[in-house]
């Protein structure tokens, strides 16, 4: 399902704003989904990720997709901005600097594999985000995480260190599931 220009317009605003509510009240916003078109009511899970000169800043998301797509946006933008454990709130001089994306997921598929390198010869660079999981470890990569880490292999290894599994881990319980997302901003 793609967007209208207008409608991920929209939705960068709604990020926008999530953000400056944060900074200026300490909370995440209180949306009401029905001043918002039909297209943005669906239910969508979403990531949002900031960026300050090239750099990350925040990215906090959600794999499924629970609650509509406008108040999502919303959520995760607040959580990008404030919640992220690996940073610092954001500061208010910061946000004049700030460049947000907008990740919509599509539904997750399960894989199906036979050993490592049938999973590896199955990604598709640059298309594919990845969700592994073993036991309680479980962690994603965004599709763009392609750009810094090119080889399926070396995707595969990071996204089980961020799992919390070395990176040379394998078994045959191990489960992935991929998806795409169409990414605005």
């Amino acid at each position: 399902m793609s967007l209208t220009e207008l409608n991920q317009n929209l939705l960068l605003s709604v990020a926008r704003q999530a953000i400056e509510h944060g900074l200026t009240t300490g909370k995440p916003p209180a949306l009401d989904e029905a001043d918002y078109p039909d297209e943005l009511k669906h239910r969508r899970a979403t990531f949002v990720t900031l960026e300050i000169g090239g750099q990350l800043r925040g990215c906090i998301g959600s794999l499924e997709a629970r609650t509509p797509l406008v108040a999502d946006i919303a959520h995760n933008a607040y959580g990008a901005a404030f919640k992220d454990p690996r940073f610092p709130p954001l500061q208010a001089e910061e946000y004049s600097k700030l460049h947000i994306h907008l990740s919509i997921l599509s539904p997750d598929q399960p894989m199906t594999f036979r050993s490592e390198q049938d999973l590896l010869q199955q990604l598709r660079p640059g298309i594919d985000g990845l969700i592994l999981q073993e036991g309680r470890h479980r962690a994603t990569f965004l599709p763009s995480v392609w750009t810094s880490l090119a080889s399926p292999k070396q995707f595969l290894q990071h996204l089980k260190q961020k799992a919390g599994l070395p990176p040379d881990y394998w078994s045959d319980t191990i489960q992935a599931s991929r998806y795409q997302t169409e990414v605005i901003g």
